[in-house]
């Protein structure tokens, strides 16, 4: 098949076909996630489809990984779940004025992610261990479950919800469970369609052809139509005071921070797939820009899509078109098709978020319990349930981080030795290996024996790095505890990037290091 250069990309060629053809399935299948995504968060349809379009079209044409694909996500709306009662309850916000601090959330996330790209800190990803994302994906999972039983809840004539009984319950237990079968069972007899699509239709065909009484969009909507059209330029009507300032830049930290966490774990798995290298702080300025742009014209936010991009990718689209026509086909649905959204039975969007959380859910992840070690399992369980209690997606990952980030540095304090020997000429020496930081200094001043040594000492550094001002400030003072005892220590084979530690450190502390004219050795050069 004849291939063509990319518009966008000179250096890479594309298959124009594979690539339209591509987009207008990952069209089809943006459509139903995007509508979920803002009914979980609590929004209207439009402002899902509205993020799906200007993010999708934004990243595809500035990111840095072509043929990935972003859109309104889950992880980002779960974020507006706390944010919402958190608005109710301290600043007695409700209806429309919610929206508005939604909006100006996403563009002060926007604005964060952008300097982290400009700042080029998306390479920082790489100290996500692996027990944190399985933690991560798993506690959303859970919190996209636990959010849609409310779907199964009807209001009395107070007003108040309560759980449906009878035949209400069971129709909506039959639809929801149809429509997973669906989404299940289609993919193992043809791909031709996206089976979360062919669910929701053949749903909404069987619940208008016969006249089932159920919950639709419209209903979830209290009634309100859905305003079809662009996306139109808003600027968040929200007070501009330092007080609205503070309590919405924690959120839009989280947004940012989350969006930015899977965006980037999304391109790392995209390039280990194609077996090519995206680029993360480009990719971090491009997501940035777009949540800008959508927050401004009404979108919700959004990330990359890790199922959508999977779907691209395994379409064969490599570059940036196949983004592009599936935004531009977006937007012509919700110029033309939104009215029929209001038509959507519930019970389809529950049953298709219920099959997101098993699907975001890694099940592989409880094999690990008998396997990993203690410190990865508490890891990922204490990012879970941070992510279920408090929804709050960035401080788990942070919380996570920091305990595995201990116990390493614990692991690692435990690891430093010294092999002891006295030569023929009476000098002891002194082989360190392990590293010599904050965590393992207590340890290393534990292996000498300033007292009893004799006259003359060598302390060899050959399988050791000196890592910190810690591990700094514990060779001052070993030296000087040999000073003092009138005896001679030496230095050797301190790494160069040691040494460049330890000349700094001059200025700050009386760096002990005692040269002999005969051993001279304070590097590997020197030795």
């Amino acid at each position: 098949m004849k291939k063509y250069f990319n518009l966008f990309d000179l250096s890479q060629r594309v298959d124009y076909k594979t690539e339209i053809l591509s987009g207008l399935t990952v069209a089809i299948a943006l459509v139903p996630e995007a509508i979920a995504f803002a009914l979980l968060a609590g929004l209207s349809p439009i402002t899902g489809l509205y993020a799906a379009f200007s993010i999708g079209l934004i990243t595809s044409i500035l990111g840095g990984r072509p043929g990935m694909i972003s859109g309104a996500t889950g992880a980002i709306a779960v974020v507006f779940i706390g944010m919402t009662v958190e608005l109710k309850e301290r600043l007695n916000v409700t209806g429309d004025d919610v929206v508005q601090y939604i909006f100006a959330t996403v563009v002060i996330a926007g604005i964060l992610q952008v300097l982290v790209g400009v700042l080029r800190l998306g390479k920082f990803i790489r100290l996500v261990p692996h027990s944190v994302m399985f933690g991560f994906v798993n506690g959303l999972a859970i919190v996209i479950f636990l959010s849609q039983l409310d779907q199964f809840k009807i209001k009395n004539l107070a007003g108040e919800a309560e759980w449906m009984t009878g035949a209400p319950l069971f129709i909506m237990l039959a639809l929801v469970l149809l429509t997973m079968l669906i989404i299940w069972g289609l993919p193992k007899l043809t791909k031709a369609i996206p089976s979360s699509l062919a669910a929701i239709l053949i749903i909404s065909a069987i619940t208008i052809g016969f006249g089932i009484d159920t919950s639709t969009v419209k209903d979830a909507l209290d009634g309100e139509t859905m305003k079809a059209g662009f996306p139109p330029f808003n600027i968040p009507q929200i007070p501009f005071t330092w007080e609205t300032f503070l309590f919405v830049l924690p959120y839009a930290a989280i947004v940012a921070g989350v969006g930015l966490i899977e965006s980037l774990l999304t391109l790392n798995l995209i390039d280990e797939i194609t077996q090519t290298r995206g680029r993360g702080n480009k990719e971090s300025i491009a997501q940035g820009t777009a949540n800008i742009v959508t927050g401004l014209f009404s979108g919700m936010g959004g990330c990359a899509m890790i199922g959508q991009s999977l779907i691209n990718t395994s379409n064969g689209a490599r570059a940036r078109l196949s983004g592009i026509v599936a935004s531009v086909m977006l937007l012509v649905f919700i110029l033309f098709g939104s009215g029929l959204i209001e038509m959507l039975p519930m019970a389809a969007l529950t049953g298709l978020m219920i099959m997101v959380s098993i699907g975001t859910f890694e099940w592989a992840s409880l094999k690990t319990f008998n396997r990993m070690p203690l410190t990865d399992i508490i890891v990922m369980l204490v990012v879970m349930v941070i992510t279920v209690v408090f929804h709050n997606l960035a401080v788990a990952v942070l919380a996570g981080v920091i305990i595995a980030a201990l116990a390493f540095a614990w692991e690692n304090a435990m690891r430093i030795r010294a092999r002891k020997h006295v030569d023929e000429n009476g000098v002891k020496h002194y082989e360190i290996y392990g590293p010599l930081f904050f965590g393992s200094v207590t340890a290393f001043n534990e292996k000498f024996d300033v007292q009893n040594d004799p006259e003359e000492v060598i302390v060899d550094f050959a399988e050791s790095r000196v890592v910190d001002m810690s591990g700094i400030e514990a060779l001052n003072a070993l030296t000087d505890r040999y000073e003092k005892a009138g005896k001679t220590i030496h230095l050797k084979h301190l790494s160069p990037d040691c040494l460049r530690l330890l000349k700094n450190a001059e200025k700050i502390i009386d760096v002990n290091i005692m040269e002999d004219p005969t051993y001279k050795v304070l590097s590997d050069d020197m030795a």
